[in-house]
Order: C-alpha cells, then sequence, then structure tokens
C-alpha cells in the first residue's frame, strides 16, 4: 500500500521506466520483508535463502539508489563545443544599447478585474477598475460533473461567468503607450501563475510599454482533473485575450476614465508561455476573422493592430481551427524554447513559424531561438525548475540547467528586441535574431540556435514542391555525387512533424575509400580524391528572379544523426559478406608486432573514451558560380562551423 501510493504520487512523471523501476524495487522490498515475517525465513531451504536474502539486498539497494538520487540536483551532461563561438571575434557587434537595459520611465502598477473574486484580494476589494465577466460556454468544454462542481465551487463561477482580470505595469507619463498583454499556461490552478511575469513587468514599463500580466488560472488545470477535466479550452485562452483588448479599446476612448488615451492601439502585441504560448497564435487568428470557424452563430470581428505575438516555449495543436493547425497572417513572430524543457520536449513554436505568412507591403519578420541550458519553468518566476511538477524534483535532472537569473536575462534580451524592431520600428536589433552572435555582449554565455524569415525572403529551394530529388521550386535542378544518403523529407521533431520538409545529405568515406582519416585530429583536414568527394549542388533559375548588390543568398542548415551508412545491413547485407580480413601466414613475430600494435591502438581507444572529448563541429566546403562561371569557394566554418545537435538529459 505504502509503494502503490508512492507510485501514485509519480505517475505524473509519465516516464515508464521509472514506474517499472520502482514496481520491482518495492516489490523485492515487501517480499523482503514478508520472508522475514514470524519466522518464515528459517523454514526455507539453502538455495531459497541465498536467492530471497540476494532478491531483499536489491530491494534495499534500489530504495538506497532511489533515495540517492531524489536528493541530488542532478547529472552534468557531457561538454559540447558551441560552435558558434569559435568564429564569434569576426562578427561584428550591433551598435545599440542592449535591448534588456532598463528605460528612463517611473513604473506604476494596478489591478483590473471582476471586483468579486473569492481567492485573489487583487482582483476582488484591492481592484483599481472593474471589469464585467463574459461568457465562453463556446470556447470551453466539459465544466461539467464533479470537476465543474468543484471547479464552481473554487471559484465562485462557471464558464458562463469568466472574469477580465489582470495586473498591470504602466509607465508614468500622459502617453499613448504601446500596449503589450502576456499570459500564463497549464499550472495547478490553486498555485497562481500571473504574477510569474514581474520582471518583465517592470522592464517594459521603464520602457515606455504596458505590460497587463493576465489571469487565466481559473481553466488550469487541478488535482479534480481526475475526474474529468475542461476539454478544448485553448482557444478560450486566445478568445479571452481580444476580450481583454476589448476592454481597453473601450477605456482608451472613454474620456471619463482614467486610463483614457493612455493606449496606442495601433502598437499591440501578445506574448504567452506554454498553453499561453499556443494561444496567443489563436488571438492573432481570431483577431482577422469575422465569425468563429468552429460555430458562425459566434460573431468575432475584433480587428485591433496586433504587430507582434511572442511565444514562450508554447505547445502546439490543443486547439485545431477546423481540424488543422493555427494559421495567420502579417504579424511578425519570436518563438523562445529551451533545450533542456522536460515538459514541452518538442519546438513546437517551429510548427507553428511553418504556418505563418507575409503577405501585403509591409515589413514582417518571424524567428526561432532554441537556447542549450533553458528549461520550461524559469521563463516565470514563481514556476522554477520542477518542470514536470513531480512530488520529487529528484526526478528531474536539474544539474545541466542555466541559473534562473540568466534565463530570464536572456527572455528580457530577445523580447526587448524584438519589441522595440515590432512596435518601435527599431530596425538595428533584427541582425539579432538572424545570428546570436552579433548580441553576444548582451547573452549570458550559451549555445544559441536561430531560425530567421522576412517579408523580402524569396525562396528558390525548399523542397516542399514534389517526390522528384532533381527538381527544386523555383525550377532549377539538384544534382549529386557519391552521397551514401540523398532523399527529401519532412522534417522530424521530437514529437510531432516541423510542418516543412528538407533535403537529407549523407556521407561516408571510410566505406568509399578505405583509409581515409575522417576525425580531422589536430585541425589537419584529410586530402580526399574528386573520385570518392561528396557534393550537392543545385543550379538556380534566373528566370523566377534575380538578386541584386543589396540581395543575401541564406540557407538553413542542421545535424542529423541518422545513420551516413544506411546500406551497411539490412536488405543490402549479403550473407557472404564479412568485415573479417583475409586470412594470411606471417612469421611469428611479425604476430607479436601486429598484436602489439592492436593493443596499443586499443589503449589509445580507452584513453579517448576516458577523457570523454566532445564531439567536433562540422564543416563544408560551399562553392558558388554565377552564370558567366566566375566562382568562390569557401568554408562554412569561416562564418561559423556547424553545431551538432544540442544533448540534453531529462
Amino acid at each position: 500500500m505504502i509503494a502503490s501510493l508512492i507510485l501514485l504520487t509519480l505517475v505524473r512523471f509519465g516516464d515508464e521506466r521509472y514506474i517499472i523501476f520502482m514496481i520491482l524495487v518495492f516489490s523485492l522490498f515487501g517480499a523482503g520483508i514478508a520472508m522475514f515475517w514470524k519466522g518464515h525465513f528459517k523454514k526455507l531451504s539453502t538455495p531459497k535463502k541465498v536467492v530471497s536474502i540476494l532478491g531483499f539486498g536489491i530491494g534495499v539497494a534500489g530504495i538506497g539508489f532511489l533515495i540517492y538520487f531524489g536528493s541530488i540536483r542532478g547529472l552534468e551532461i557531457d561538454e559540447q563545443i558551441n560552435a558558434a563561438k569559435l568564429t564569434e571575434a569576426k562578427v561584428s557587434q550591433i551598435e545599440a544599447p542592449s535591448p534588456s537595459v532598463d528605460g528612463n520611465f517611473q513604473v506604476t502598477t494596478f489591478t483590473y478585474g471582476s471586483g468579486k473574486d473569492l481567492r485573489r484580494e487583487e482582483f476582488a476589494e484591492g481592484v483599481t477598475y472593474l471589469t464585467e465577466s463574459v461568457d465562453g460556454r463556446a470556447f470551453i468544454d466539459n465544466w461539467a460533473k464533479f470537476s465543474g462542481w468543484w471547479r464552481e465551487k473554487y471559484w465562485g463561477f462557471d464558464e458562463k461567468e469568466l472574469p477580465l482580470n489582470a495586473r498591470v505595469w504602466m509607465p508614468e507619463g500622459t502617453g499613448p503607450f504601446p500596449l503589450v498583454l502576456v499570459v500564463h499556461g497549464n499550472h495547478p490552478m490553486q498555485d497562481f501563475s500571473d504574477p510569474g511575469y514581474d520582471y518583465l513587468g517592470e522592464f517594459l514599463a521603464s520602457k515606455g510599454m504596458i505590460l497587463a500580466s493576465v489571469d487565466e488560472n481559473f481553466i488550469n488545470g487541478s488535482w479534480t482533473d481526475l475526474f474529468g477535466r475542461l476539454e478544448k479550452e485553448n482557444d478560450a485562452r486566445g478568445w479571452l485575450l481580444l476580450e481583454h483588448l476589448r476592454v481597453w479599446d473601450e477605456w482608451n476612448n472613454m474620456e471619463a476614465h482614467p486610463l483614457y488615451g493612455k493606449v496606442d492601439m495601433d502598437k499591440i502585441a501578445l506574448m504567452g508561455h506554454s498553453r499561453g504560448g499556443e494561444a496567443v497564435g489563436h488571438a492573432a487568428m481570431l483577431n482577422a476573422l469575422e465569425y468563429y470557424p468552429d460555430d458562425a452563430s459566434i460573431k468575432l470581428g475584433y480587428h485591433f493592430n496586433i504587430k507582434g505575438v511572442v511565444a514562450i516555449a508554447p505547445v502546439d495543436g490543443q486547439y485545431k481551427p477546423g481540424g488543422s493547425g493555427t494559421k495567420f497572417e502579417n504579424v511578425n513572430y519570436l518563438s523562445l524554447h529551451g533545450a533542456q524543457d522536460a515538459d514541452v520536449t518538442s519546438f513546437a513554436g517551429a510548427m507553428q513559424y511553418e504556418r505563418i505568412k507575409f503577405t501585403d507591403s509591409a515589413y514582417h519578420f518571424k524567428s526561432l531561438i532554441y537556447i542549450s541550458g533553458a528549461n520550461h519553468g524559469q521563463f516565470n518566476t514563481s514556476w522554477g525548475d520542477n518542470d514536470i511538477l513531480a512530488t520529487f524534483k529528484g526526478v528531474l535532472n536539474r544539474e545541466q540547467l542555466m541559473p534562473a537569473s540568466e534565463q530570464r536575462e536572456i527572455a528580457k534580451v530577445y523580447i526587448g528586441a524584438f519589441l522595440e524592431a515590432s512596435l518601435n520600428q527599431r530596425d538595428e536589433y533584427l541582425p539579432l535574431f538572424l545570428d546570436p552572435r552579433k548580441g553576444k555582449d548582451w547573452l549570458p554565455e550559451s549555445i544559441y540556435l536561430s531560425q530567421f524569415e522576412d517579408s523580402n525572403t524569396r525562396v528558390w529551394a525548399n523542397f516542399d514542391e514534389d517526390f522528384e530529388l532533381t527538381t527544386i521550386t523555383s525550377g532549377g535542378k539538384a544534382e549529386a555525387e557519391h552521397l551514401s544518403v540523398w532523399r527529401e523529407g519532412e522534417i522530424n521533431m521530437e514529437y510531432g512533424k516541423k510542418g516543412s520538409r528538407a533535403v537529407y545529405l549523407g556521407w561516408n568515406y571510410e566505406k568509399l575509400n578505405e583509409g581515409i582519416d575522417t576525425l580531422w585530429e589536430d585541425g589537419a583536414k584529410p586530402s580526399i580524391p574528386d573520385s570518392v568527394l561528396a557534393s550537392y549542388t543545385i543550379k538556380l533559375d534566373s528566370i523566377s528572379f534575380r538578386p541584386d548588390s543589396t540581395s543575401m543568398l541564406t540557407f538553413s542548415l542542421a545535424e542529423s544523426t541518422e545513420s551516413s551508412s544506411p546500406k551497411s545491413g539490412g536488405k543490402w547485407k549479403n550473407d557472404n559478406d564479412s568485415d573479417e580480413k583475409e586470412e594470411v601466414d606471417v612469421e611469428q613475430e611479425n604476430e607479436v608486432e601486429v598484436e602489439e600494435n592492436d593493443e596499443n591502438k586499443e589503449e589509445d581507444k580507452k584513453d579517448k573514451d576516458q577523457e570523454k572529448t566532445p564531439d567536433p563541429p562540422l564543416d563544408i566546403k560551399i562553392i558558388l558560380v554565377d552564370e558567366s562561371g566566375e566562382q568562390i569557394e569557401f568554408l562554412l566554418s569561416e562564418f561559423s562551423h556547424l553545431q551538432r545537435q544540442i544533448k540534453s538529459r531529462f
């Protein structure tokens, strides 16, 4: 019974290996106790005694193992080389103040809400401005049965009377100021999440922006979810943000209201974290529609001037309008994600990124930032480093995390730069999203991977057009020589697919020509004969569009960890093939010499394994040839080596 209770508290962790280990350990431990109960052990035969003692010993040792690993912060992961850092000295810094530096405005704070909140004094008697509740029945399912009854009893309202509550940081002055809303994600509803963005509120208000941290705790999870939970509520999270904007718009146009004229309604941005990070995408989509896409009886028609959306460690697919992923147009987009996120372990913002289009004549951009050492919760000051809310933090490897202060500094740098560029047209910050090294003096040291696209981008090849390997998007042609892998396919993520395709290229010189050193040890690059040199060539179509002197040729490149020798096994393996070298007769002394050499090699290998040297970054040669035959060539490393995949250990 005790073991069962412990297991139940850990079920939320979701790792089957951990649960199976717990069952095994506590079963052996319990069996051991039974073995010694009332002299039963004395009645066993000697072999059974040995087996019983061994099993009980394993159970005790296993529990000791659990206690030890539950008491430590975690284990360090193997060192990785930061590829971008090797050439950061070649990259010029942005000539502007750090976007994370506080501004000169004095900051005032207040709250608005229903004035009737049973749990939050700041939204009840302590509220500054009153708001009317809204009916959310069209956007929330299953507020019913015991769970719904308890939720209503706890909060004092149901889905027909959802409050519009928020805490606000506002710069002092006449304004008008840009308006930014931020919304939390799904966290236990009794542990209020909206205060956790105070660091962003103080920061942005000092820079002349209003930040409202929206309270949506009442539609978050609870222990009562064991008896039925809210369903399909993530569109409600986005819709509520639009209702908050409606209230701000009314106040801004109401001469008798203290906030009259305080807001520049042409400069609006939305930010969200976790489920809130998905919800801001829903809000951007719903904002442009006249009717709710799943029910035309629900009229929307908001059409606020939302300039930018920031998604912090978002999920994707909690709500699918019409059964497909949320799409929106002509809104800037930024998504931040930590490589050590133990809650949302896939960069789901990359999926939303692929579904954003730029179709009007204004300038827009979108960017993804992936951060080694960052987790899910430390973007919120109240969530901390226990991403999965397990009873024992020991089930998470937290040793690999960067300090919370550094993670929030990264958020301030990127969010500050994004909002300055999106709301205040501070274009000098745009290079940060193309290359994090441009802001290395602003950012804590870490590995940053980024992706960027803007409304000026024109695509020559994205491999989405067909299944023919020799064709590319714009009508050009692709060719390859001596590749061991050449295929096109969907980009797979930890969970799900990114929503775009790529060409997968692999080469394996050891298989093609024996004796070529592929390790590039001590910086000595191998000399590879043209007869085996692997290459991939894209011949671009000059008719579709031509670059000019202001153009940049860009491409996205990432390491794949699949085999570069896929034909070494399976159906490609001949039963008569042998990896053994042909035996030859040699004199006894030569045999001894060979054995000694093999032993030396084995010792060298052991030494290298013990050192755990990190994998070197990848390098390739790039050759550009124009239509007149003029050519330049250089190594990718002259710009930046290719980063190896970031390792994490959950």
